[in-house]
């Protein structure tokens, strides 16, 4: 659905020139929900703000359906905006406009009648959980309330990609949750491409199918969440996933002093819950001592990840690495 070729982006002051973003590729497929992390100053919001052109690229190409939107005409492109749907950090709502009126605004910049702007209105305020809320106004709200009221708002011309610009960094942990729950359960509902941008590793576990990380205006690394969360490799991955508790390196504080092997087992999916430790110490006669683990969930999908040192013959070594693999667990030696 959307696709970054060679996207370029600086800006000119005075003095020199700012590389914003540089030598950017990224294909978004349709119905995903796609998260783009970074620290500050790192390129992110000007990013996904390439998407609906509120950025222009200073070089390169931006395709949605295949069109290259960086070539149309104002009027086109103020059309291909109407299918694309923004939420903000601090919900930039019309304070002096009921809940209703503020979903209703963009329906009637589109020149929808009244009635159909209060039905639409209300079924997705409805949506969102506010239809108690829909005659008060911005102020009366909480900031997640506020939240899904800009949600509403954004999905009030039935959009087919949901822009999210650090839509849960105002609020607290607890309302972040809802809200990334809300914008989980939109994507499967309506089917909507969902694109977000966030400093937070835990947003991007939390409900994301993909991650791009974005280090000094390029992409350090893309790919499945799953696999760069159990499988980082670049040192910007491994320190944002360290300070979100989760430190792919950790293990060789703690291995000073053991023998044997040092191994790492992965698992995903059903084979998380499964006693193979204990299989495959009675099956192949061999001790495994736990030095570091971790379950949990990555979206939908249920992980684990252990550390073992293994004591054993040399021969036992690659019928147990044969034993994993056989269970659909990754295998790999981290000490020989």
């Amino acid at each position: 659905m959307i696709r970054l070729e060679n996207i370029h982006k600086t800006y000119q002051t005075k003095d020199k020139t700012l590389h914003a973003l540089s030598g950017i590729d990224l294909q978004i497929e349709k119905g995903r929900i796609f998260g783009i992390i970074g620290r500050s100053g790192a390129g992110k919001s000007t990013l996904i703000r390439m998407l609906n052109l509120l950025e222009k690229p200073t070089q390169g190409k931006v395709f949605i359906n295949e069109r290259d939107i960086t070539v149309i005409s104002e009027a086109q492109l103020r059309k291909v905006r109407q299918k694309i749907g923004m939420v903000f950090q601090h919900f930039n709502l019309l304070t002096s406009r009921t809940v209703l009126d503020n979903v209703c605004f963009p329906l009637r910049l589109a020149g929808l009648p009244k009635k159909e702007r209060h039905e639409r209105a209300i079924e997705l305020l409805n949506l969102v959980g506010l239809t108690d809320h829909i005659h008060k106004y911005p102020r009366q709200l909480s900031g997640g309330q506020q939240q899904r009221v800009g949600i509403a708002r954004a999905l009030a011309n039935k959009p087919e990609l949901l822009l999210c610009d650090e839509a849960t960094s105002a609020l607290d942990p607890e309302t972040t949750q809802s809200i990334l729950g809300l914008l989980a359960d939109i994507n499967k509902r309506l089917g909507i491409t969902i694109v977000l941008i966030t400093h937070g590793m835990d947003v991007i576990r939390s409900i994301c199918d993909q991650v791009a990380i974005i280090d000094g205006g390029k992409i350090a690394e893309m790919g499945e969440v799953l696999d760069v969360f159990l499988h980082p490799q670049h040192p910007t991955t491994m320190a944002l996933l360290s300070e979100s508790g989760v430190d792919a390196n950790s293990w060789r504080d703690l291995v000073e002093g053991v023998q044997g092997r040092i191994i790492r087992l992965t698992y995903r999916g059903v084979a998380t819950a499964q006693p193979l430790l204990s299989q495959a110490s009675r099956d192949l006669n061999v001790n495994l001592s736990i030095l570091q683990g971790a379950v949990g969930k990555i979206k939908d999908t249920p992980y684990g990840q252990l550390v073992l040192a293994v004591n054993s013959a040399e021969t036992q070594y690659e019928p147990l690495a044969a034993f994993f693999k056989s269970q659909q667990v990754e295998y790999e030696v981290l000490r020989p």
